[in-house]
């Protein structure tokens, strides 16, 4: 996969905008950058995350009511921490705040829990053609992602949920990255759509249903075609 940023954007949903944004902003420390109107309602507040960007994405009228997804836990590195502090934001998101390198995160990691980490494996290393670091992290730039088979874990299913609900990877090409993914056996999410004069963008979804958006980002790859 050529990207175009080495680093994954973490999105996800709440109903709970004032109290969310005060907790990432202060509590974590994230750096915001900008609002942005994604339609139905939805205001997706962006913040810096070494390299990475925070998705927050507060929906006026209420979301669903649906299980977390498989996006469990978010590890940041921030400045002056001489160990890991785990958090929880007022929606029940976990996030650890931690030094540079704690077991190996540089920027961000993603922990994941799935049903079987054997077909999570195939998937980041042949569908999505993420580096192989061990038997279960994967590296897309410097952002890992780490899958943990819990036999609890259900199916993910709308995207538009409380919690953690998708990963972003940035790319140059999104239409042949899109293919390339659902050829080597990524179900297809959204097939692409262009968003203005800023993005193009689709969405793929793991084995357990998570979903992935893959993005052509104007800012990052030039005018789109």
């Amino acid at each position: 996969m050529k990207l175009a940023k080495q680093h994954i954007d973490v999105g996800l949903f709440t109903n709970n905008e004032q109290a969310m944004l005060d907790f990432w902003q202060h509590d974590v420390g994230l750096p915001f950058e900008e609002t942005l109107p994604l339609g139905g309602g939805v205001r997706q507040h962006r913040h810096a995350m070494n390299g990475s960007v925070l998705k927050l994405n507060a929906a006026r009228d209420p979301i669903n009511d649906a299980p977390p997804s498989g996006y469990r836990e978010l590890t940041i590195v921030r400045d002056g921490m001489a160990a890991p502090q785990s958090l929880v934001d007022p929606d029940g998101n976990r996030v650890v705040l931690a030094p540079s390198g704690f077991e190996g995160v540089t920027g961000i990691r993603v922990r994941m829990a799935v049903r079987n980490a054997d077909d999570f494996c195939r998937f980041f290393a042949k569908a999505m053609q993420f580096d192989e670091i061990d038997t279960n992290t994967f590296r897309c730039g410097d952002s890992l992602v780490t899958v943990e088979q819990y036999a609890a874990t259900v199916r993910t299913e709308p995207m538009r949920a409380p919690g953690y609900r998708y990963l972003t990877v940035q790319v140059f090409d999104v239409d042949a990255e899109h293919c390339g993914i659902v050829e080597r056996g990524g179900d297809e999410g959204r097939a692409p759509v262009t968003l203005g004069s800023t993005a193009r963008v689709s969405f793929v979804r793991d084995p357990d249903g998570n979903w992935i958006e893959v993005s052509q980002r104007a800012s990052l790859t030039g005018p789109l075609p």
